[in-house]
This record gives C-alpha cells, structure tokens and sequence, in this order.
C-alpha cells in the first residue's frame, strides 16, 4: 500500500511539473503573440512607388512621375496621406529639385524641372510622406537617376586596375557558434552598384582552407561552414582578374544558437541547435501583420524541430524568429514565397515599324489570370532607347512585393518573378539571407513601446511647421497663438498655438505655388517671439550608396542628339511644356459666407478709409483710444468685446492704424463677420476681412517682427505636351520636332480595355512602352512593348 501511495505521490509531482512547465511554455508564446497583435493595431505604415517617365534626364528637360502610395501590409492604395514629398539628391544628399505633390485616393503625380546647372552624376530620386518621415528614411521610394550636362565635359572613365567591391557575410539566423554547422550567405557589389561573381575560400588562421564557395547570381551565393574553438577564420574572395579580397568573417561565439530553415515536401522545416539551453525553445512567425505561427519545441540533444505547412505562409515576406525561455529573440530568419500575380496588362502597338510623324495606336487591356477585365489604375511611358538611355526595368509589382521590404538595392528584382525554377528558387534565398531586415524591433514590441511620432499624417493637405523661441530666453516658447497668412486676393491664413516644445502646426487648405508666408503673433500682447518656418523635407537619409557615375565614348553621339532635341523642344514649345494649371479649388475665405460683403466700388469714394467704414459700415463702430483706432463690432444684441481679427489680403494686421493708412482706392471689398469665431486656437470678436485689388497689402508696412518668407506650397499640375499631326501640312511642317519621350500619361481610362494614341518625332531608333498599374484590391502589375521608327 505504501509503495501505491508512494508511486501516485510521484506521478503528481511529474504531474505537475509538466503542467507547471506548459504552462510556462504557453505564458512564454502567449506573451509574444499578445505583444504583436498589440503593436500591429498601432501599426500603420505606407509604401510608395513611383512611376518615372525613364532614368536619364538633361539639364531643360522635364521629369515625369505617377506616385502610388499603398498600405504597406495589403498594397491597396491608402487614402491617408494628401501630400507626397518628392526629391532629386546628389552623392551629398543635396537636392537639385524638390516639390510637394498633392495626393487623392493614394494617388498622384507631377513633374519637376532639371536645372541647367545640374553636374553630370548619378542622383537619387526619393519620395516619402510626412508619415513616414517617423519611421527609417530606407522605407523611402528610392530609385537611381543619371543627370548629364552637356555644357560640362563629363568625365571618361578609364577602366579601372583593381575596382573596390564591398564584399559581406550573413550567417543563417544571425549567429556564427563554435561546433555547430551554420549556412553563410555573401554578397559581393561593385562601386556601379551591381553584383560580382566571384570564388573564394575560408582559411584558419595556419591558412588551412576549410571550405570553397562560388556564387551563384548577382554576387550572391552561400556555403556550409562549421567553426571550432580556438581558431579564427578569414575570406579570400577573388572577382575575375582583380587582386584577391581577404575579409574577416563574422564573430564566432563560444555559445548560442544557429537556426537553418529548409523546404521539404510543402513544409518549412526549422532545425535549431544551441549548446546552451534544454527544456524548451519557441518559434513566431508572421507574414505583414498576420500571425502565421506560434509554437515551442522540445530541446533533446541540443536540437529543436519546427514543422510549418508552406500554404498557411502569406505571400510575400515571412519572418521567422526564435525566441528562449526568457522571451528574448535568439536567431531571425525570412522566407518568400512568391505571389500569385491578379494584374495582367497586355499591351501593344498596331504596328511594330513607323515612319516619322505618325500616328501610333497602343491597345491596352487590364484583366486578371482568367482574361476577366479589371478596373485598373495605369500610368504610360513611351520613350526612345539607345546607347544613352537604357530599358528601365523596375515595375511597380516586383517593388510592392519584394523591393520595399528588403534593405538596400534591388538588382533586377524582376528575375526573381520570371521563371519558377530551381535556380531562380535559390538566388531568392540568397537574396532573403543577405538583404531581410524588419520594420520593428521586439524590443519595443515585447516591451509594448509604442513608436514615437514626431511627424503628423496630413490628412487634409500640407502642414506647415515652424518653431517659436522666446528672444529673451532663447528657449522655446510654449502656449503661444500665432498666424501665417498668404498675402493674395484668395484669403489664406492659418493659426495655430505651440506645445510644451514650441513646436507649431498649420493645417492648409489647397495651397497651390510660389508665394510669401507672413508669420507672426500678435505684437499687441506678445512681442518677443521669433517664428522660424521649417522645412517640410526629411533630413534623414538612407545608407544606400549611389552608384558611380560612368560616361563612355561611345555614348557621345547619341547625347549630342538628346541635348539637340532638348533645345529644339525649348526653343519651338517652351511656353506649351513650361505651361501650369490652376487647380479646381474653393476660393471661399476660411470664415466661409460672411454675414455682409461691401463691395467699396458701389459707393461714393471717401478720401480716407476711416470715412467709408464710419459712412458704409453698419456693423462696426470706430472709436479712438489713448490715440489709437479702434474697432468695435455691433450685432443684434450689441457690441462684441475687444477689436476683431482685421484681415488685410489674408494678412493679420494688429495695429488698426495700419489699415486706416491704407488709400482706400486700393481697397476693393469688405467682408465682416459680426459674431464671435471660434478658429482653431483662437477665439476672435469678430472679423473685418480687406481685399486690395492687387493683393499686395496696399503699401501697408508689416510689423518689423512679423517673419516673411518664400514658400512653395502644392506643386501646379503640367501637362505633358505631344503635337497631333492628324492633316498633311502639320505633317510636312518645318518646325522640328526632336522629341525622344514621344508619350507620357499619368493616368489611363481604369475600365478594362483602353486605346491610346500620339504621333511619332523626327527621332528615328527604337521605343520602348512602359506600363504601370494597381487595382482598388491592391493587385499590382506592368508591362512593356517595343516599336521602331524609320
């Protein structure tokens, strides 16, 4: 009876230990999995592709673009953002063009102008919204361009001896251990930003070789190496005839953990060996923000096995992590799994060879895998190619899924879509190993540390953002109402009141181009502020080298015909392609419909403004204190409290001595509204709103602390010019025309089926179509068609 008792004893212990270590098992995973539905309800992250009409541009000629913004987790174009910050930078990061695109539905486009004192080079073209301007600038659309000057004699390039590659190495799950087999992957990358193919080997330190290796596409490749204690190991890598490369790998740690991830018979299969832990280990994997799995695992042997269906990955990028019995992640790893493509866009011209100024008909269809039409929205670009302007191949489907979630640059992100094969299926994993990163740190997310956002959404239109300081303390002034008018016929004045930082917010409302900002508080109460406008463009920028500018002879001829075509272009239809739109806007004042407009020009003209507001006016009663005017508004229950807010052309103006001093056949209208208003921060006893009709504020001197200064606000929408030759004189027409970008659209008919049509140059050579697209659903594709002129 004592032996029964004492062996049920026993089993209750054993009992409960394995409760008490599943349950552990389970606190450990169910921690985690709380933590990142916590972070990904807070987590909202944008994408953005741009369209470019190509790659090469010269100084006079016009840059075209489409933006697509989506949601980063389920590429549907994301209505959140209205403006897209879009930006031309040199190896210094210096721009050279900048502007402000106004976004709707995701959508937008624009142009911007190439500067005649642009240097031959490689630029960066960038563009971000002010949201992601709180996460790393890598998260930016980044594309090279190359701008060349002709005017500036670009240098030849010799062919260099001995050229410098950046060669790397990247263990499977991010650890090298001492007796335990690891997978390394590499990478090698020349100064022009494209893969090398190289050999090499890995020596101890008696310069024992341990392993060869080779890579296999684009630079990459990976080999199996095992490190023992006591020794150090070195690469020698050798790219063609160059003098060998000798790299230090990677720190070999005398514990910890390696995880190697395979792919057998439709499961991912994860082995994880460590020498340091026993009992239990734990896997979290998720594709974007949807949990894929959330399982642990025995350690027997040092050896923990993972088992996951490949069908219940989502497409794109999964991310596999390895956690310890202490919640800490120990090895991360990612795995693609291709998209099944819903956009298909076929594509081509009615004929495959042209004579000069011709018509050309480009039939158009958007469909899904089953030839079912899609409503699509497409962007087009037709431009000639040649030794000078190469085949753009970047294309809005392979970015949204691969590029954008990978760091650094993309070589020929297409291949890895064109073929489903063995060899491609390796190259992505090497792409996976050497280039995988994450949009969080676990840190933060195990730690429920919510990000900091500096930067707000502009939901409605740009923001403006200046910094108040207070002049006698040199520190930031805080809970201090300020004013930024537009001085113009159009009242635009916004006004917003500092935070705890000094920091200030102007939510605008269509405001288009070039004009002068008018920031001040006012000088009546508040007079020793300064107002600094800072610049809505982002200052961080990515680690991403730009590649080395190259220019080769053979290139000459053909540059000679671009900047020709160029000048010829500026000198015959520089009005037409400079010309500018004004956008459909509501040109109402931000007070909407005021109570009374007086029009000044319907009465008999006093010499002084005092006169007509004393005469006309019924709504105000003017009074002079301590020798100043002063306005006193009067509605059906009396007179308002203090003076209104007195608007000149948008523009505050506090001391009412001003507006009295105005000629008064300057003036063209009044607008008064009699009642209090409220206007964000500010409360206001009514308002007395003054329209010059030059919109130049009439001569009034601005207070001397007021701060003025240019601004660009939205960016004018361009039009791209292409002449139509549809009789036989404009046919047979004298003017030249020399155009080498025959086409440009930046947004196609959405239904299904579209025809389009333009007329060819005096340009002979080949042409090359580009097409861009993404459906509602977020299904993303492009396509391409060539044609000849002869």
């Amino acid at each position: 009876m004592k032996n029964i008792l004492k062996a049920i004893k026993i089993v209750s212990i054993i009992f409960n230990l394995l409760l008490f270590f599943e349950n552990g098992n389970a606190q450990v995973i169910d921690e985690v999995q709380n933590s990142f539905n916590w972070y990904k309800q807070s987590d909202l992250h944008e994408k953005i592709f741009v369209h470019t009409d190509k790659t090469i541009y010269l100084p006079g000629e016009i840059l075209w673009f489409k933006i697509y913004c989506v949601d980063a987790n389920t590429h549907k174009p994301l209505d959140l953002s209205k403006v897209v910050y879009v930006e031309v930078l040199d190896n210094n990061q210096g721009p050279v063009a900048q502007a402000k695109i106004s976004m709707k539905n995701g959508l937008g486009d624009g142009s911007l102008y190439i500067p005649v004192s642009v240097s031959n080079g490689n630029y960066t073209f960038r563009a971000y919204t002010s949201w992601m301007k709180n996460f790393a600038p890598e998260y930016y659309f980044e594309k090279n361009i190359t701008l060349i000057n002709p005017l500036k004699s670009p240098e030849i390039t010799a062919k260099i001896a001995t050229p410098d590659y950046d060669v790397q190495f990247f263990p499977e799950g991010g650890n090298l251990v001492n007796g335990i087999k690891s997978k390394v992957a590499f990478k090698a990358v020349g100064l022009n930003g494209k893969g090398a193919d190289l050999k090499g080997t890995i020596i101890n330190q008696h310069s024992d070789t341990i392993v060869r290796f080779e890579s296999l596409k684009f630079g990459m490749g990976n080999f199996e190496f095992t490190p023992t204690a006591g020794n150090t190991y070195k690469a020698v890598v050798k790219i063609a005839n160059n003098k060998p490369i000798v790299k230090v790998m990677p720190e070999v740690n005398s514990q910890g953990y390696v995880m190697q991830l395979s792919e057998v018979a439709g499961n991912i299969n994860i082995e994880v060996t460590n020498n340091i832990q026993q009992g239990s280990i734990y896997l979290f994997a998720h594709t974007g923000h949807t949990e894929i799995a959330a399982q642990s695992a025995s350690v027997n042997n040092g050896k923990a096995n993972f088992v996951i269906s490949k069908n219940k990955l989502g497409e794109g990028i999964t991310h596999f992590t390895i956690f310890n019995n202490a919640k800490q992640p120990v090895c991360e790893r990612i795995y693609f799994k291709k998209p099944m493509q819903q956009l298909f866009i076929d594509a081509g011209a009615d004929q495959q060879q042209y004579d000069v100024r011709k018509k050309v008909t480009i039939n158009i269809f958007a469909r899904d895998g089953a030839a079912k039409p899609l409503n699509a929205e497409l962007s087009m670009a037709v431009y000639r190619v040649d030794s000078l302007q190469a085949f753009d191949p970047s294309d809005i489907y392979s970015y949204l899924c691969l590029n954008s979630d990978l760091k650094g640059s993309i070589q020929s992100p297409g291949y890895y879509f064109k073929d489903n094969n063995i060899e491609t299926d390796n190259a992505l994993d090497n792409l996976m190993l050497t280039q995988g990163w994450r949009r969080f740190q676990w840190s933060q997310v195990l730690n429920n540390i919510p990000d900091k956002f500096n930067y707000l959404p502009e939901l409605y239109g740009h923001i403006i953002t200046a910094k108040i300081t207070n002049t006698e303390t040199n520190s930031p002034a805080k809970n201090i109402i300020t004013y930024i008018g537009v001085p113009g016929k159009r009242v635009q004045l916004y006004v917003s009141e500092s935070d705890l930082a000094g920091h200030l917010f102007y939510n605008t409302k269509d405001f288009y181009g070039a004009g002068e900002l008018i920031a001040q508080t006012n000088q009546l109460i508040d007079s020793t502020y300064r107002i600094d406008i800072l610049s809505p463009f982002s200052e961080q920028y990515s680690k991403t080298l730009t590649p080395k500018f190259e220019f080769t002879p053979g290139k000459q001829v053909n540059l000679q015909q671009h900047s020709l075509g160029i000048q010829v272009l500026n000198i015959f239809s520089g009005n037409i392609i400079k010309r500018v739109y004004t956008p459909i806007m509501d040109s109402s004042a931000f007070y909407g419909k005021p109570y009374k407009k007086y029009k000044l020009d319907d009465f008999t003209r006093f010499t002084t403004m005092e006169e007509d507001l004393r005469e006309y006016v019924s709504e105000d009663n003017i009074v002079r204190s301590k020798g100043k005017f002063h306005i006193k508004v009067l509605n059906d229950r009396g007179f308002l409290d203090g003076d209104p807010l007195v608007l000149l052309d948008g523009v505050p103006v506090f001391n009412v001595d001003k507006i009295f001093s105005v000629d008064p056949l300057k003036v063209k209208k009044l607008e008064v509204i009699r009642e209090r208003y409220y206007y964000g921060p500010s409360v206001e006893e009514g308002i007395f709103s003054f329209t010059t009709y030059k919109g130049d504020l009439g001569g009034v001197e601005l207070d001397p602390h007021a701060v003025v200064v240019d601004y660009e606000g939205l960016q004018y929408h361009r039009e791209f010019y292409s002449p139509v030759y549809n009789t036989q004189a404009e046919g047979t027409s004298r003017i030249p025309d020399f155009r080498n970008l025959l086409y440009w659209a930046p947004t196609i008919n959405k239904q299904g089926k579209n025809v389009v049509s333009f007329y060819t140059s005096d340009q002979k050579g080949k042409y090359v179509g580009v097409i861009q697209g993404i459906t509602t659903n977020g299904n993303a594709g492009s396509q391409s068609f060539t044609f000849d002129i002869k």
